[in-house]
């Protein structure tokens, strides 16, 4: 994979297919390759070119000791965007990468044409909150729990109760989760980006079109929450899509992708 040097580190990119250029930022915990699965086949074939990346802390780029802040994250998206000479271009994010786009959108409108969110929120609540520290706590420990651990609590919190109740879909899910490195140390750093605070303020600055698409069954940022992105942000419309939890767009692609390109081809 070629390599971009930007705010003191190397990330890990690929570019891929011809026309409009579309980034697209992953969640925490995963590599940009998770994309190709199924997002970037369905943008190539609508005709844009696709960029993902690995964030810091997701090898091959690169993981700096100590843990991330949101304001790192940001800045090494926009030295990646800088350094391709990409913008302004279409954003896609996921989770994490939903608030990267959003901080991205409303700090530098100049680098986004517009961006879709995916299971984003604006803030946290009690709940998330707990699970939030309970996570950082556990990454500052430096305990690595047993990878078949970090798979099972994968499969229940972040599917949906309609691939739960289908046996084969969770022992292929639980065989993904695991060899593709839930468990490891991998990601470590990105415990320390905090999603909590309010950013309501900040998003109702957005200036670029945006969407949201949130998930029904979705544990780590029901609708309610992304709902509130799309009402405070001023132009921008919700999508929710059924029986998918957080990673709606591996669980319902099909219909995830629908809701990107409609939103990309209008924008």
């Amino acid at each position: 994979m070629p390599f971009v040097t930007t705010n003191g580190i190397r990330l890990a990119y690929e570019r891929t297919g011809q026309g409009k250029l579309v980034l697209l930022i992953m969640g925490s915990g995963a590599a940009g390759r998770v994309w190709s699965t199924y997002q970037t086949p369905a943008l190539h074939q609508a005709g844009y070119q696709a960029v993902t990346f690995d964030n810091r802390g997701i090898p091959p780029s690169d993981v700096p000791p100590g843990m991330y802040s949101l304001a790192d994250v940001v800045a090494d998206t926009v030295g990646l965007i800088e350094a391709l000479d990409a913008g302004p271009c279409r954003v896609v994010g996921a989770s994490m990468g939903a608030a990267i786009a959003q901080e991205l959108a409303a700090a530098r409108p100049d680098l986004v044409e517009c961006a879709v969110l995916i299971a984003p929120r604006a803030r946290a609540d009690a709940a998330r909150r707990a699970l939030a520290a309970a996570d950082a706590t556990l990454a500052g420990t430096g305990i690595r729990l047993p990878a078949s651990y970090r798979a099972a609590m994968s499969v229940f919190l972040m599917l949906s109760p309609r691939t739960l109740n289908d046996d084969a879909s969770v022992s292929a899910w639980l065989d993904v989760f695991e060899l593709s490195g839930v468990g490891t140390q991998a990601g470590a750093g990105q415990a320390g980006v905090d999603l909590a605070p309010d950013r309501r303020g900040t998003l109702g600055g957005i200036t670029v079109p945006c969407r949201v698409i949130a998930f029904t069954d979705d544990l780590i940022c029901p609708p309610r929450l992304s709902l509130e992105v799309a009402d405070t942000i001023p132009d921008c419309d919700f999508v929710e899509i059924g029986s998918c939890g957080h990673l709606g767009y591996l669980e319902r692609p099909d219909e995830v992708n629908s809701a990107i390109i409609e939103f990309l081809d209008k924008n």
